[in-house]
């Protein structure tokens, strides 16, 4: 069932990727996930408040001066840490959008994975060791890129160069994630992630698409507006915190890599998109890549990514 749970989660997020492209269709890109994400943040606060109840039941704590303490330090971390993850939400969603009206869905799925790989190697600078392996899938998913990306001229496209930027700015909001969740309401703090971003895109919108926003757009993209915002924010995100707390990390952790496979095969599907042989090598070689990366070593262990 809670396997299920993150498999489910993954086709949601990578199937999001098509509602995305459909979406700039009627909208512009910061108005889009101005929308989408105050959506989202909306649908996860009765999600807390039914998280709060269950560890109220469940822990029982001793109400004194150090419980309450704890608790006023839990929620400023949890404000703080969803402001923060919330600036870098903003950068990444808005490269990505951006990017997705340059190349295709499938690629762009397969591009922002790469955070996966990118956020181990980011932790060089934390002084923390990089496994074997990580270098090892760090050089696959370079020659998938390459092969996935580089014209015959030796030029990368627009879209691709967007979407590669976007994958570090991902792995930057992994690491910031990582930094406070387990001093926070994980639940709580992405909802106020979710509602900064909704704010940060929505002060761009107003300048720099305020021509392009009508009641009339809005409406005509409800459909993409609602998968994105409730199913890929709000329910994909609840499955995956429920179902990581009995899933082993480095299963939960396979399991929503197939976010990538989601997005190429929904392209296919419904916007008709197809990869050229090169693509679809290039894309193989990346998705392995970051299989390989999320594999134990002996002596290692793979810590939860919630």
């Amino acid at each position: 069932m809670y396997v299920l749970a993150l498999i489910l989660s993954a086709t949601i997020w990578g199937t999001a990727f098509v509602a995305q492209s459909l979406g700039m269709d009627y909208l512009s890109p910061f108005s889009f996930n101005s929308i989408r994400f105050f959506i989202g943040g909306i649908v996860l606060i009765p999600v807390v408040f039914v998280f709060e109840l269950i560890e109220k039941k469940t822990k029982k704590p001793v109400i004194d001066d150090e419980y309450i303490a704890n608790r006023s330090r839990r929620r400023k971390t949890t404000v703080i840490g969803g402001m923060c993850c919330g600036v870098w939400l903003t950068i990444a969603v808005m490269l990505q959008q951006i990017g997705i009206l340059y190349t295709s869905v499938g690629k762009a799925g397969f591009l922002t994975t790469l955070y996966i790989i990118l956020v181990p190697i980011l932790q060089v600078f934390f002084k923390k060791r990089v496994r074997p392996i990580i270098w090892i899938g760090a050089i696959l998913a370079l020659a998938g890129m390459y092969i996935m990306c580089i014209t015959e001229d030796f030029t990368i496209g627009l879209g691709d160069a967007i979407e590669i930027c976007g994958g570090l700015i991902w792995a930057f909001h992994v690491l910031t994630i990582d930094h406070f969740v387990p001093k926070a309401n994980a639940v709580a703090m992405s909802s106020i992630q979710f509602l900064t971003t909704g704010v940060l895109c929505g002060i761009g919108a107003i300048i720099f698409e305020r021509d392009a926003i009508s009641i009339k757009a809005v409406l005509d993209c409800a459909g993409p507006i609602l998968y994105t915002g409730v199913l890929s924010s709000g329910v994909a995100y609840t499955l995956q915190v429920v179902a990581q707390k009995k899933v082993e990390p480095t299963v939960a952790c396979l399991l929503m890599s197939l976010e990538s496979v989601a997005s190429a095969i929904a392209a296919w599907l419904v916007l008709g998109q197809k990869m050229t042989a090169n693509e679809i090598v290039g894309c193989a070689i990346v998705f392995i890549a970051v299989i390989l990366v999320q594999l134990p070593t002996k002596g290692t262990q793979v810590g939860n990514n919630a």
